[in-house]
């Protein structure tokens, strides 16, 4: 399956990723529908806008806990393994459901995040914005962070119950139409309109390849699918062929 995975992409000529939770993972971030993942912990409806503004007490308790700390860890493999990929001028662009800022951890400088990121804050009020840290600050002394102004103080973040911002999605799509080969990492592929991004590729042409351990929405429709832990994948890949990730 490496094999055939690793000779689409060298004769590739616009190569797009989609990550979703499950490259994060290996992190040590935990995803959210796995029996160890967050809803196991956490009310499902953590995520949805209506739970932020009901209970933001009990939301910064999770953020505390969860979010927050996303900030110490590191990416692994499989993001190294992606920013090899664009910094050879392979991978044009990789579009993320994730919050963490793992990627551009690993040096990828062409990200589109979908879902916003977890290190920018704003007012809901006057839209003041706050960094991590201020934030960070704010909650160790209070359940509350608050802006200046008095204005809850929310995450950039796109909650349940949000639009995507208008123009992530567009460029989003954009590439998803353009790309000759989608590799999708670490997505089940069920949250929309993310999960629309292969279909989009596969209908204009583009092969579709999915690592994923568990099924997925595009398992029917895909071309190749590996079902592997996804830092063993990327091991792989660079056994193979170094040439490809140096």
């Amino acid at each position: 399956m490496v094999d055939s995975f690793l000779e689409l992409l060298r004769s590739a000529k616009y190569v797009v990723a989609l990550t979703g939770a499950g490259i994060s993972t290996p992190s040590g971030i935990p995803d959210f529908r796995s029996p160890t993942g967050l809803y196991s912990k956490y009310p499902e409806d953590i995520f949805d806008i209506e739970y932020f503004y009901r209970d933001p007490k009990g939301f910064y308790r999770f953020c505390k806990e969860v979010l927050l700390p996303m900030a110490e860890v590191k990416p692994n493999l499989a993001h190294l393994m992606l920013a090899k990929l664009e910094n050879k001028g392979i991978l044009k662009v990789t579009i993320t459901q994730n919050i963490d800022g793992l990627h551009q951890k690993a040096g990828s400088k062409s990200v589109i995040e979908l879902h916003g990121s977890v290190y920018e804050y704003c007012c809901t009020r006057c839209n003041k914005r706050y960094s991590i840290s201020s934030v960070k600050q704010m909650i160790d002394s209070s359940e509350l962070p608050l802006c200046g102004c008095s204005g809850l103080i929310r995450p950039k973040i796109v909650f349940f119950g949000e639009s995507l911002p208008e123009k992530a999605l567009q460029d989003a799509q954009e590439h998803a139409s353009r790309c000759d080969l989608m590799i999708v990492m670490g997505s089940s592929l069920v949250v929309y309109p993310a999960a629309q991004l292969p279909f989009i590729a596969k209908s204009n042409g583009a092969k579709v390849v999915i690592v994923n351990k568990g099924e997925t929405g595009f398992d029917d429709l895909c071309d190749i699918k590996i079902e592997e832990d996804l830092c063993d994948f990327a091991q792989k890949c660079f056994s193979t062929d170094s040439t490809l990730f140096s």
